[in-house]
């Protein structure tokens, strides 16, 4: 589904840097995996480069056999509509909207009917465990039910590659672990693909593979 071959991408200024060499891996579907490494070895911007919001020095990112490197920005931006989700460490949920709206977004974006919109969105609500809260504002919400709110939204279009940043840094203990289940069973549910970039060790013991990102490259992690 997701194929990542020989990415390469480096930042130029007054302190030129080499971030990531020759990353390659694969992504079936339905695959859950983790990207661990220290803090600005690049993991965010592999996320980045994979959702075409970076474009890499050289390599492909292929979806689907489509190489989203050769796309144009317009282009991007419907395959990024269509056919991804994303959860970052900062909810990023709009405050003037209700929880109902705010996970019906991306289907307003894609000209969803009305009436499927509500129904997509409150079976979302549902199966992340919050459908209580549909009519509550984001300043009502605890951190963990925000991240919920964050995840409904990024499934709600039922994605073929989901792309989580940190999703549960800040979030306490508890919370952190409800996310976690939540995420991996939504995307295992609705068939879709998921990246988690983390520094956390119990985000990893969710995941199918482990990823560690270094210096010399990414290499798959063997010890659980």
């Amino acid at each position: 589904m997701l194929s990542i071959k020989n990415l390469c991408k480096s930042f130029s200024g007054p302190r030129p840097k080499t971030v990531l060499r020759d990353i390659s891996f694969e992504l079936a579907a339905g695959d859950y995996v983790v990207v661990m490494g220290e803090s600005g070895i690049g993991k965010s911007t592999l996320l980045n480069l994979i959702a075409g919001l970076e474009r890499p020095d050289s390599g492909q990112v292929l979806l689907d056999g489509e190489d989203l490197c050769a796309l144009g920005d317009d282009a991007l931006t419907l395959v990024r509509r269509k056919h991804m989700g994303f959860v970052f460490q900062a909810f990023h949920l709009l405050p003037h909207m209700t929880v109902m709206r705010n996970v019906m977004l991306p289907l307003a974006l894609s000209g969803v009917e009305p009436d499927e919109m509500a129904r997509l969105a409150g079976e979302m609500l549902e199966a992340v465990g919050i459908a209580a809260l549909a009519a509550a504002y984001p300043r009502e919400l605890s951190g963990g039910e925000m991240q919920r709110v964050a995840i409904a939204r990024a499934l709600v279009h039922r994605p073929r590659l989901v792309l989580a940043d940190e999703p549960t840094g800040n979030l306490d203990t508890d919370s952190a672990r409800q996310v976690l289940r939540v995420l991996c069973e939504q995307v295992k549910r609705n068939a879709g693909s998921g990246i988690l970039v983390t520094h956390s060790a119990a985000a990893a013991a969710t995941a199918d593979r482990v990823y560690m990102l270094t210096a010399d490259g990414l290499q798959l992690r063997t010890e659980r």
